[in-house]
């Protein structure tokens, strides 16, 4: 049954801006989620799907995606179609935590637009898309409008996640699982685990393209939407 709405779940700092290409090529009400106001996955959840519309289609990237998991968590009826976009099922690793609150407490001081600059183009994009003046741009000005209290919100969320391996093989909505050949944060073999466990989920992988697909290869993520919201 086609999609009647479709919800988007942003990426950590980032907002309605990450999926600009795809909510103009949309013909159905599209809702982008605010994703600021808690700092963990239940609360967040609850908050989106207090705001969403009844029923829904779902894409989610990379923060957003675990999100998707806690949604269909929550209230998996109300999940008409999913999208799964450079993401990870796997809780985070205890190794990371200092790290996480080392950037934390670095943000907090002021130093949000350098955290932003360092990662962005050898972690985020392609090599292709290193140079791209105008999406490095607004990248980092959708990190720097959040801020930093929405950064350690985030940071603290993504940090005490919890796993959602286990939920794979309940999704029993049609499924697309889509990520960039060179996303080096959440790898081609996540995707292609989350696409063996999701029962009948497609799994597309997106050449010339990193961690945020959906403005590195706007094109070819549009695309995927389309013809998934279709089923």
């Amino acid at each position: 049954m086609p999609a009647e709405n479709v919800l988007l779940l942003p990426g950590m700092m980032c907002d309605e801006r990450l999926w600009s290409h795809q909510t103009a090529a949309m013909s159905v009400p599209v809702h982008v989620a605010d994703t600021s106001k808690a700092d963990n996955f239940a609360d967040m959840a609850a908050q989106v799907l207090a705001a969403a519309p009844p029923q829904f289609s779902m894409a989610g990237l990379s923060m957003g995606g675990i999100l998707a998991f806690e949604i269909w968590r929550q209230a998996p009826k109300r999940v008409t179609h999913l999208a799964l976009l450079d993401t990870n099922p796997h809780p985070d690793k205890p190794s990371n935590r200092p790290v996480r609150f080392e950037q934390i407490e670095a943000a907090a001081s002021g130093k949000l637009e350098e955290l932003a600059v360092e990662s962005l183009k050898p972690l985020y994009l392609a090599e292709k898309n290193r140079d791209d003046e105008a999406m490095l741009k607004t990248i980092l000005d959708m990190a720097l409008k959040l801020g930093p209290e929405v950064f350690e919100r985030q940071s603290l969320a993504v940090m005490n996640r919890p796993d959602s391996v286990p939920t794979l093989a309940t999704i029993s909505c049609p499924t697309s699982v889509i990520c960039g050949l060179e996303d080096t944060i959440c790898p081609v073999r996540f995707h292609e685990f989350m696409a063996h466990e999701i029962p009948g989920a497609d799994l597309v992988v997106i050449d010339d393209c990193g961690h945020l697909s959906s403005m590195e290869q706007p094109e070819v993520v549009t695309k995927e939407l389309l013809r998934l919201f279709e089923q």
